[in-house]
This record gives structure tokens, sequence and C-alpha cells, in this order.
């Protein structure tokens, strides 16, 4: 595995474990100065950046290593069931119309986004089409937005289905933390007065109390301590889906490879792609049935504890040497990160939303599970489980509205 100090992926999983126990636990920690860091660094970036700090000082394989191949075909569809089978779709509907207008109108702003903001920046600087080497840049872009509809998930997903390199992948990344986080800045400080955007959106807020009381409700609803026997089942029913979606994803994969070939631009003779594809229906055709209970009893934390793993095996892949080789890439992401606010706040006036919609809206696309109940709670404790739900409703559309992002910015801007 090349000159590095430790080559035993038995050790270096441990290592990437140790990693994320203790960035976990001092997250969680009340030390003044635990709590100073993690006010301006998030979570997540840590648990991407520490295991490349390991890759990027020669400590472990990286790239080579078998963790990645592991995580993304038994972790990462594993979680992808696990977040979508706590799909409630009759509470997202009793959110009201306007509610899910927005987070669908942040998902459509981020799918037409990519191409015009690569395309505005190509204009000014043509060579970000080269990305890095004779790479394209839009392979990368499409990590960014399996990111900003779903979350880490999705984003592992389009990195597999469009192949963007490691170098490319971790420029990508610190685009998509760096901008995004700014954002749900943005979005937290107008939470606490929000009277304003209110005001400059005419919006009607008599709904948002009565939403408060429906939350409530739900979340004292569901709620009980898991048994050994909930955790089993929760986990078994997860991995089963997992192997059920790599049996039919291989068959049709191979199916369309040989009767199909003209299909292959698009990716549909990937195994990983219906892999991932299968797994996100499986796990939406269960939010159906009474396994969406399990939710109740930590569905979406098992499945979180599975991507953490993944995303710990996605950093050790990257060079943090190569993050800023490309600074224009910062400017595409800001640019797209632009017309999605713009394209959100042209129909929130429209509709009259709320700015919490507006805010959960975006958040549940473009931060995900971790940070759309963080923003939700802003306005008030009892509605962080809104942003959940629509946060989980993006794990269930991100594989397909990034797949669709990646396909336009391909067919615009690829050979």
């Amino acid at each position: 595995m090349g000159d590095v100090w430790i080559s035993n992926d038995a050790v270096v999983f441990g290592l990437l474990m140790g990693i994320l126990a203790l960035v976990f636990y001092t997250a969680s920690s009340n030390h003044p100065i635990f709590k100073a860091i993690y006010r301006f660094v998030p979570l997540v970036l840590l648990c991407y950046f520490l295991p490349a700090l390991l890759n990027t000082f020669g400590l472990i394989p990286g790239a080579d290593s078998q963790l990645y191949f592991v995580a993304s075909r038994y972790l990462l569809p594993t979680s992808l069931v696990l977040l979508t089978l706590s799909i409630d779709l009759k509470s997202v509907l009793k959110l009201g119309p306007k509610a899910l207008i927005m987070f669908l109108t942040g998902t459509s702003g981020i799918i037409l986004g990519g191409p015009v903001a690569l395309y505005l920046v190509a204009l000014v600087y043509p060579g970000v089409l080269g990305g890095v080497g004779a790479e394209e840049t839009w392979r990368g872009l499409a990590t960014i937005a399996g990111s900003w509809i779903g979350g880490s998930a999705n984003q592992t997903a389009m990195l597999e289905v469009f192949g963007a390199s490691p170098i490319l992948f971790s420029q990508m990344i610190a685009v998509d933390v760096i901008v995004a986080n700014l954002w749900m800045a943005f979005l937290l400080y107008w939470a606490g007065k929000p009277e304003l955007p209110d005001r400059l959106l005419k919006a009607d807020t008599s709904a948002i109390t009565s939403l408060k009381e429906k939350v409530e409700k739900y979340q004292l609803s569901i709620m009980k301590i898991p048994s050994l026997s909930d955790t089993m089942t929760i986990l078994g029913l997860g991995f089963l889906v997992t192997g059920i979606s790599h049996f039919f994803g291989n068959a049709i994969a191979g199916y369309i490879g040989e009767h199909y070939p003209g299909l292959k631009p698009y990716s549909l003779d990937s195994g990983f792609f219906w892999l991932v594809v299968l797994a996100t229906t499986g796990g939406l055709v269960l939010s159906f049935t009474g396994a969406r209970k399990l939710e109740g009893v930590g569905a979406s934390r098992m499945g979180s504890v599975l991507l953490y793993v993944l995303v710990a095996t996605i950093g050790m892949q990257m060079d943090l040497k190569a993050v800023l080789d490309n600074p224009v890439f910062f400017l595409v992401g800001f640019i797209w990160m632009i017309f999605h606010i713009l394209f959100m706040s042209v129909v929130a006036f429209l509709i009259k939303a709320p700015f919490f919609y507006v805010a959960i809206g975006s958040q549940a696309n473009v931060g995900g599970a971790a940070s759309a109940p963080i923003v939700a709670s802003a306005f008030h404790p009892a509605l962080a489980p809104v942003g959940v739900l629509l946060a989980v409703l993006g794990y269930g559309v991100g594989t397909y509205g990034a797949y669709i992002c990646g396909i336009l910015l391909r067919l615009a801007f690829g050979n």
C-alpha cells in the first residue's frame, strides 16, 4: 500500500472509529474550549478533516485502502434505507403546501444553479471547465449537488456514479462545507428575528402556531427507549434491503449494459447507481409500512452512525494540500448558492411563505439532517423535528435530484 506508517486496514479502521468517538465526545462536552471550537467548526468537517490529515502526512494508505469500498457498498446503501424509511409523508403533508413548495423550490434551485454557476464563471475563467488536470469540473460539482440536496450519503453516491477523483473531490468538499455553513450562519442570525424577513415576504405566519402543536404531539407519540430487539430489527432490515438492492442492481446494470449500450453515458449500466437508487426506493417504500415507526427507536440515528463511518473513509482519501489549488471553484460555489437563495426568495414572495419555511426548506436541502433541525429549533425548540422531517425527505429525493443535476452538467459541459 505504499510508503505509509500504518498499512493494516484493521488498525486504520480502529483509528478512524477512535477519531469519530473523539469528535462526538468533545462536541457534546460542556468544556468552554470545546464549546468555543464547535461554535465555529462544523462537526462533520472534523470527521472529514482529521482522517484527511492522516493521509496528507503519509500515516495511512488513503486511496489504497479497501475501507472506503466496503463502506460505500455496504454502509452507504444501508444508511440510505434507514434515513429514508423514517419519512412520515402524512406529517410532511400536514405542514401545509407552502413548506413543501419551499423545500422543492430549494431542490430545484440547486439542480438548476449548478449549470448556471459553472456557465457564468466559465465566461470569465474558461479554464474552470478543465478542473484538476484534464478532469472535468462537472464531475465534482455533481457531488456538491448530492450534498446540497440530500447529504453525505447522496454526495458519496454521486462521487461513485460520476467518478470524480479524490483530489477534485477534496476541493469540492471544501467548497461544499464553507459555502453551506456561511449560509447556515446567515439563517441562524435571522431565525432569532424573523419579523423583518416575514414583512419583506409579506408572509402569513398564522399556521406556525398550530404547526408547533402538531410537531410536539408527533414527537411524543413515537419516542421510546430502544431494546436490543429494536436495534437488531433496524440493522437487519437495513442490511436486508441493501442485499436485495445489490442483487437486483447488478442484474439491471448487466442487462442494460448488454442490451442498451447507448445508455452508458447516463451511468445506467452502473451496478452502484442502481444499488443506490434501489436502496433509496426501498427505504421510501418501507416508509409507507409499519417500519416507519422504527424511527421512534433510532432508525435514523443508526443510519447516521453508518454514514459517519463512511464520511471518515472518504476523508482518509483526501490530500489537503490540494484543497486550495483551484480557488475559482469557490466562486462557482458562491454563485450557485446565490442562485439557490434568489430562486427561493422569489417563490416565497409570490406565495407569501413565512421565513421559517424558507429557512428549513433551504437547510433541509443544503444542510440535511445535521443542520436543518438546528435552524428549525432556532425559531422554536418544538419545531426541530420539522427540520428533521424535511431533511429526511431530502435524503429521499437527493439521489434523484443530484443525478439530474449531474446529467445536466454533463450534457452542457462534458465531452
